[in-house]
């Protein structure tokens, strides 16, 4: 296919939204106060995304760290003239003032307390994937924004992404790859697990105790400020719940799929050498669904089994196999194979012309993160106007987080779990229910759907 086509489609999508009813009124036009929980590294992209898409005003800033809240503060004065307050507390910041939205992007470990808080104080919630750590913080939190009627966009934003609302309805929509039998999602890159990083004592401008809040007290090592929490099982759900998320979710999307019958894992750390990482460095997972199987799998160590890989997220991907063809997709090109008679279709976001050969690299995926980006905060806004659900609704990320989630109970225990959403259980097996929460930390209660 040629770029002038692509882009057609996507722009005939885009009209449509566009002169929905549902984007006029008073509230749909009035730009949104916005507030931030979480002023890291992801936490300055969501909010320069929303600010930048809905012309909102950003009116409180909060975070553990002094100096990230000093660093997002001069962030924010750059772009407008109204000076946010800032918090450490986020209980403090939901007391003093509302906003519109709330985004929340901490560390995955602290993501489903302020989420639902701010859902209860009246807010519209923006959160980082994955929703949390467990699959029972995950049900509160969907719980929450039924019973508080908040919208509740996850940024899961594969789904926002030009090439894969593409393919879903010339591609799988169309019926060109026929019944659908498998799904392959995986990933081939590093995932920052390398080194042993110091113990060192806790910098003056960080409370690591708020910090840590529900998980188990570590020694503090730098590595934590830089992203580094992420290879720690105490904080997240390592590789798979970090990116396989991404690509479970968007592949559940474009085939309409809801709960799997039965997660199996396998995997471990292989290579435990040079590093203090406690999370798998390699995974293999197996979600069945009563017409095809759907698999993740992992791997930090050796090369990449994708072919003439040119860039960091040809790692990173789905494969769709059907009786009629096969559907190769990343957040940059995709590839259809027919399985008779007729010709390979290629396309390449970077290239020119769409050929794949002609793809240029040099000026980075920034503006094409930049559409996803835009096309994420339209639809939030969108629903918010007519209080319906996102493309990424809360709903629709707990379960591809809880997928992740389960396929981490799975690989503890070393046997298939199948979840009943209705009675939040594993099906006949009390050892796997009873790791579907946590242990919070003394003097932390971990959330409880029923009394959200």
């Amino acid at each position: 296919m040629n770029r002038r086509s692509f882009v057609s489609t996507l722009a005939t999508a885009g009209a449509v939204a566009a002169t929905s009813p549902r984007l006029f009124g008073a509230d749909a036009m009035k730009p949104p106060t916005i507030g931030l929980i979480g002023s890291g590294w992801y936490g300055g992209v969501n909010l320069n995304s929303l600010v930048k898409n809905t012309g909102g005003r950003v009116t409180s800033l909060c975070d553990v760290s002094t100096k990230q809240l000093s660093e997002t503060l001069d962030f924010v004065a750059e772009r407008q003239s109204h000076v946010p307050k800032t918090f450490a507390d986020y209980n403090d910041m939901l007391d003093a003032d509302v906003p519109d939205i709330v985004i929340v992007a901490t560390p995955d470990h602290w993501h489903a307390m302020p989420a639902i808080a701010a859902m209860r104080a009246g807010a519209d919630v923006f959160v980082e994937k994955p929703i949390g750590v467990d699959v029972v913080e995950g049900e509160a939190m969907v719980a929450a924004a039924r019973k508080y009627d908040s919208v509740v966009q996850v940024n899961t934003q594969r789904r926002s992404y030009p090439i894969f609302r593409h393919v879903k309805k010339e591609f799988i929509q169309a019926g060109r790859l026929g019944e659908i039998g498998q799904v392959e999602t995986y990933g081939y890159v590093g995932g920052g697990r390398k080194g042993i990083s110091e113990v060192v004592p806790v910098p003056d401008y960080l409370d690591y105790d708020a910090w840590t809040g529900p998980a188990p007290m570590r020694p503090f090592t730098a590595n934590k400020e830089d992203r580094g929490w992420r290879r720690y099982q105490e904080y997240g759900n390592g590789i798979i719940g970090d990116m396989g998320v991404h690509k479970i979710d968007v592949a559940r999307w474009l085939l309409d799929l809801g709960w799997p019958t039965k997660i199996y894992s396998t995997g471990g750390i292989r290579f435990p050498e040079g590093t203090d990482a406690n999370t798998p460095d390699h995974q293999h997972a197996i979600l069945e669904y009563p017409d095809l199987t759907m698999s993740w799998v992992h791997r930090t160590w050796g090369k990449s089994p994708i072919v003439n890989s040119r860039h960091w997220s040809d790692g990173w991907g789905v494969r769709i196999t059907g009786s009629k063809g096969t559907l190769d997709v990343t957040m940059l090109h995709y590839t259809f194979t027919p399985n008779g008679p007729g010709e390979v279709e290629t396309f390449h976001e970077l290239s020119p012309d769409g050929d794949p050969a002609h793809a240029d690299f040099s000026g980075g995926t920034k503006p094409l993160e930049a559409r996803a980006e835009a096309n994420h905060a339209a639809d939030f806004m969108a629903a918010r106007a007519s209080r319906s659900r996102p493309v990424a609704d809360i709903e629709e990320a707990h379960i591809s987080s809880a997928c992740c989630q389960l396929a981490n109970v799975s690989l503890e225990l070393g046997r298939p779990v199948s979840y009943d959403p209705t009675t939040r259980t594993v099906r006949g097996d009390a050892e796997a229910t009873a790791l579907l929460a946590r242990e919070y930390r003394t003097g932390w209660k971990h959330p409880d759907p029923k009394t959200v």
